[in-house]
């Protein structure tokens, strides 16, 4: 019996094993902190004569994390070259969605970030599927032109008018995405071996157009008094960061204990953008570096599939999923601690959530198909060809 299992999960989870243990385990973690930071909202449901208890909630959260794996699962059985195809077409959904959203959409903490599926009454952030399929796309790019970098109306220009277009719609209403996803940009294009002249160009150009995005957009206001919050240290901390510092602070090196935490009862967001700040009250700081273990093992084994990757496609589509994931955790973390101003960014693969648990998991079934180490002797039609590999730094010098 014990064979026969093995036999099955050796033919149905391809890819990194290691992976798949990680993102296991995030999921399990992601239950259990989320089933004890939802009591407040439950709470307020119930005040507002909302259906909502907290084994409901937990619930719905747990049946979008196995929605995510079931996605990231069938995501992992396709031949990544596809994805290259596929995230024009998402691209070109993405731009009309991200307008719309803009315009009509909903409007949560003056921000219209959300859509409202029908039927389903489930929110939607366009900017999920925008931030992958621009990932896909770059990557693609990238690896057509592999021998191309220096001409830059033919390369360059197509990656900068991509990453302009989606990063302006973005910084409209949410600054930090916006922010995060430019700097994954950037991460990819300088593996990809673009010329660093080109790069600045590129940094130039999203200054200029992220300054007229906030300026133009909603949350110019937001950015400006939270940027300021943080470098004023002569003022008192954010009311959500306060407790977060009061959260840290009392969970020790051990933690009060799973469902123990007192400051989720205060901080408006303790299942979402503060989710860290609960996971060390209860866990404590053993906790929170676990957490940080697991990421950066995330991390490292989204980069060693760069490294087994035959062609430059599947390593740059690798690194840039990795780096989008991880980067915002870091970010996410970091904010909790007081390392950085507050962002309202989620942490990936742990916070409550909804739509974002689902592209989290495509995002992981992507690198997982990476991951599984087809040889590209057979480039399809239309597809990348994908056999030119990324030289290392040492062979660039040679």
């Amino acid at each position: 019996m014990e064979t026969h299992r093995l036999t099955w999960l050796q033919r149905n989870l391809k890819g990194d094993p290691i992976l798949w243990a990680i993102v296991i385990l995030f999921s399990l973690i992601s239950i259990a902190v989320v089933y004890s930071a939802t009591g407040t909202l439950a709470y307020r449901n119930e005040l507002h004569g909302r259906t909502g208890s907290v084994e409901l909630i937990v619930l719905k959260h747990t049946s979008l994390i196995f929605i995510g794996l079931g996605l990231m699962w069938l995501a992992h059985r396709i031949d990544y070259r596809h994805y290259s195809r596929l995230s024009l077409y998402a691209l070109l959904i993405s731009v009309p969605l991200l307008l719309f959203t803009y315009f009509m959409g909903g409007e949560v903490n003056g921000a219209s970030r959300w859509l409202t599926i029908p039927v389903i009454n489930q929110t939607f952030q366009p900017s999920d599927l925008a931030k992958l399929a621009l990932i896909s796309h770059l990557a693609s790019m990238l690896s057509r032109r592999q021998q191309h970098l220096h001409d830059f109306w033919s390369t360059l220009f197509p990656v900068m008018l991509w990453v302009g277009v989606i990063c302006g719609l973005i910084v409209l209403s949410n600054a930090s995405t916006a922010l995060l996803l430019f700097l994954t940009c950037l991460l990819l294009m300088f593996i990809g071996r673009v010329p660093m002249k080109q790069m600045l160009v590129m940094v130039a150009i999203g200054v200029v157009l992220g300054g007229a995005g906030l300026w133009a957009g909603e949350r110019l206001g937001t950015v400006m008094s939270r940027v300021t919050n943080f470098t004023d240290k002569t003022k008192k901390p954010q009311f959500q960061l306060e407790h977060s510092f009061i959260a840290i602070a009392t969970g020790g090196l051990t933690g009060k204990g799973p469902g123990k935490s007192t400051e989720r009862n205060i901080m408006p967001h303790p299942y979402s953008d503060f989710i860290y700040a609960i996971i060390i009250e209860e866990y404590g700081m053993i906790g929170g570096l676990f957490v940080l273990f697991l990421y950066l093992a995330f991390l490292y084994r989204g980069l060693k599939t760069v490294m087994n990757s035959q062609g430059a496609f599947g390593g740059l589509l690798s690194a840039g999923l990795s780096f989008s994931l991880v980067l915002q955790a870091m970010v996410n973390m970091g904010v909790a601690v007081g390392l950085g101003p507050v962002t309202g960014l989620p942490l990936p693969m742990l916070s409550m959530g909804g739509t974002s648990l689902i592209f989290t998991g495509l995002s992981v079934g992507v690198i997982l198909a990476v991951s599984r180490g087809e040889r590209e002797t057979r480039p399809m039609a239309g597809q990348p060809t994908d056999t030119v590999r990324i030289p290392s730094k040492r062979a660039q010098l040679a």
